[in-house]
């Protein structure tokens, strides 16, 4: 349930709006409420949420909103995290932000209408004007970065070369690592003290939930252990077995069968494109700790636009491939090699419609794969020295 004194406290609290008679020529733009259940990584229900939101396809470019990019950590990154604190056995802690966009500010002139069912008496006709960004509103992600950054920066952090999302702190020997994920901070250091700090002064200036060490994030398990730090989507991949239908199938040992090829089948029969997308990415999104269904996913990625029976059949594969491995992760261990070790090696005119040839690479940290890559090259090369030398140029990049 919406307590009754839930819209009161936006302004109070947060100084989000103000009520005012619309200026002439101004746009209204709608709201909403949103209800929604946050479960945890065993599925039990953690919270429940209430959020009022803005109709996010009214606002026009332009006119409510100029600028609207706002970086997010990439999962090489946070993987990376990860690594670097397993290796030195230091412990990896998150903070979840309450009401993340009203802390964003914003700069253009945006007049939403009042709540249903929290009109102010007597003043059914006027309108608010936000000083806050509201959930959907299109600047809303960078305004909320925005102001992130810059209260971080005045605590003495650097910024990242290569990961503008990534900031460290460095202190008579003591360091500390912050990677921001919209409304999720993952931090993690060599000192106590310099941790119990961060959490204070971000709590000063945001109110956040503390969640202790990290173990559920974007639906990735993460177990901390004292030899090591271990990653896995197992309720994830479970929830994807039965969404799909796929209890009763049996599992097999191998993702696609050995010497197949597949292309786009034009003269076969079709099948639901909706099922098809819904369910590669599903499997996209679990790459992210499944390195080895990097290649075929990637493969059957290519015919979302028409797919046949046999798209749907290597996909489906997967799905039994995924039930016969359910407890795969990767595994990071505790003082493991903290040299970066890559690989990369390509096919050469592998694509059998129009003999592209497929790239890929793959980095190792501290016994775990770190980031990984399998994509057909935007250009048909015309030997063996020419893909390989694509194929290195991208690893080199991503190296770097």
């Amino acid at each position: 349930m919406v307590n009754d004194v839930i819209v009161p406290k936006f302004d109070i609290m947060c100084h989000t709006w103000s009520l005012i008679a619309l200026p002439v020529g101004a746009k209204v733009i709608g709201v909403k409420w949103i209800y929604k259940t946050k479960l945890n990584e065993l599925g039990e229900v953690d919270k429940f949420k209430a959020r009022l939101v803005v109709k996010g396809y009214a606002p026009k470019d332009g006119v409510d909103y100029t600028e609207v990019f706002t970086p997010v950590a990439r999962m090489d990154t946070v993987r990376m995290i990860i690594v670097v604190a397993a290796q030195r056995g230091w412990g990896i802690y998150q903070l979840d932000v309450k009401s993340t966009f009203l802390h964003g500010k914003v700069k253009e002139d945006v007049f939403v209408e009042q709540p249903q069912g929290y009109e102010v008496a007597g003043k059914k006709d006027m309108f608010y004007k936000l000083h806050k960004a509201l959930y959907r509103l299109k600047q809303a992600p960078r305004a909320w970065f925005s102001r992130i950054e810059a209260y971080i920066f005045n605590e003495g952090f650097i910024s990242s070369s290569s990961e503008q999302t990534l900031f460290i702190k460095q202190k008579r020997g003591k360091i500390l690592i912050v990677s921001i994920y919209v409304d999720d901070l993952l931090f993690t250091s060599n000192d106590k003290e310099l941790l119990n700090e961060f959490k204070r002064f971000m709590k000063n200036e945001c109110d956040m939930t503390d969640l202790g060490k990290m173990r559920y994030f974007l639906g990735i398990e993460v177990m901390q252990k004292a030899d090591g730090i271990f990653i896995c989507h197992r309720k994830y991949i479970a929830e994807l077995i039965e969404r799909f239908g796929m209890r009763n199938y049996n599992s097999v040992c191998n993702l696609i069968v050995p010497g197949q090829k597949v292309g786009r089948d034009e003269a076969g029969v079709k099948v639901d494109s909706t099922l098809y997308k819904q369910m590669v990415g599903s499997l996209m999104y679990l790459t992210a700790t499944r390195p080895d269904l990097m290649f075929v996913v990637s493969l059957i990625s290519r015919f979302m636009t028409n797919p046949t029976e046999l798209h749907f059949a290597t996909a489906k594969r997967i799905m039994r491939y995924l039930k016969g491995t359910l407890e795969f992760g990767i595994w990071y261990q505790r003082e493991g090699k903290s040299e970066l070790l890559g690989y990369t090696d390509s096919d050469y005119a592998g694509d059998v419609d129009d003999s592209r040839s497929t790239s890929g690479y793959v980095f190792l940290m501290s016994g775990g794969v770190v980031a990984w890559s399998s994509r057909k090259q935007p250009i048909v090369t015309l030997s063996t020295t020419e893909v390989e030398c694509v194929a290195a140029t991208t690893c080199a990049c991503q190296a770097i």
